[in-house]
């Protein structure tokens, strides 16, 4: 009876101190697991498995540092310092403000997400600033009433999704463009879709001497060999290469960014740039060759895309943080604020 009641006791002040341990955040040694965002706890789903995470995960996430910081102020919080591999200081995964180069507010997204939602979207991703292009444009222009410090306006010459096949040989594409343009609110001409051949084509040379005349930008989702033929279709051109290509390798970008000075290229849905939590060694490289010549971007091309926007950009920090620091300022947004500032 004794050894029993004894052993009842042992058990009973053993119960105590987990129950306490458990109190203050858990048995001491056991893993925690936090929300992607957090500064510390296990890496965002993206950055462990090469996907991803959800919309609603990264709003999680990000919820606390939105609400601390006004709609002026997100995305320009100042950032924290972390130590990289080669020894330098980067900004922390967390708190990297951006330049997305490639945002759609299609008609397709507006039954779904308001401007203010929208807006409220790029916010709490941490961008600074967007490039938005619409079909058609009537949705760029909502943005940039509702949020003129965060979109800069591109001019898309689709006015409804049926011209993406078609335009480059529709006359009536240039006379849309024309009559849209709005001085000193449009950036550039773009995102636009080419083929080889399609540079020789009446439209494309209207909206190419019209881009040169204004000093606009051409987006171009195109090959590596449609983008060379636009970029050597007048020199004078400045060619913004949507997706670098999307399925173009890194040999074959490098070999457009060689020949062609004029090109820059945005990163949007290159999800090769990183494999599981390491960045690519081939993109790193070109990344060093020509730290001024590239951006990062999204592509809002349906609404259900809209949902990745915050996780999505939780997986560009992720391999930005691993390049020197100068060089991930510059692809993070200081190339992008120097190409796009504001026309004098």
């Amino acid at each position: 009876m004794r050894t029993a009641r004894l052993t009842s006791l042992v058990l009973a002040v053993v119960l105590a101190v987990v129950l306490a341990g458990c109190g203050r955040g858990g048995v001491e040694g056991a893993p925690v697991f936090r929300e992607p965002g957090s500064s510390t706890g296990s890496a965002a789903p993206g950055a462990r498995t090469g996907e991803p995470a959800s919309g609603k995960q990264a709003d999680r996430g990000n919820a606390a540092a939105s609400a601390a910081a006004t709609p002026a102020d997100r995305g320009n919080v100042a950032p924290a310092a972390s130590t990289t591999p080669a020894g330098g200081t980067t900004p922390a995964a967390g708190t990297l403000a951006l330049f997305d180069a490639h945002i759609h507010y299609s008609q397709d997204a507006w039954s779904q997400y308001t401007p203010e939602r929208a807006i409220e979207i790029l916010r709490a991703a941490g961008i600074r600033k967007a490039l938005v292009s619409s079909t058609p444009d009537t949705g760029t222009q909502r943005l940039h009433a509702l949020a003129p410090d965060l979109v800069v306006p591109m001019l898309r010459p689709y006015r409804s999704r049926d011209d993406i096949g078609a335009w480059t040989r529709d006359p009536t594409v240039v006379a849309y463009v024309e009559s849209t343009f709005r001085r000193g609110v449009h950036r550039g001409i773009g995102e636009f879709h080419i083929v080889t051949g399609d540079v020789a084509t009446p439209v494309i040379r209207a909206l190419t001497a019209m881009a040169i005349r204004e000093d606009l930008w051409l987006h171009a989702h195109a090959d590596e060999h449609a983008v060379a033929e636009l970029a050597r279709s007048d020199r004078r051109a400045r060619v913004l290469w949507a997706h670098a290509g999307l399925s173009s390798t890194p040999q074959a970008v490098r070999a457009v960014l060689d020949a062609h000075p004029n090109v820059v290229a945005e990163l949007a849905l290159r999800g090769d740039v990183m494999w599981a939590q390491d960045i690519d060694p081939s993109w790193r490289e070109l990344f060093l060759r020509y730290p001024d010549r590239f951006l990062v971007g999204t592509d809002t091309w349906t609404p259900s895309r809209w949902e990745e926007v915050v996780s999505g950009h939780e997986r560009t920090r992720a391999w930005l943080t691993q390049l020197p620091p100068d060089v991930a300022s510059k692809i993070a947004s200081g190339n992008a604020e120097r190409l796009f500032a504001p026309p004098r």
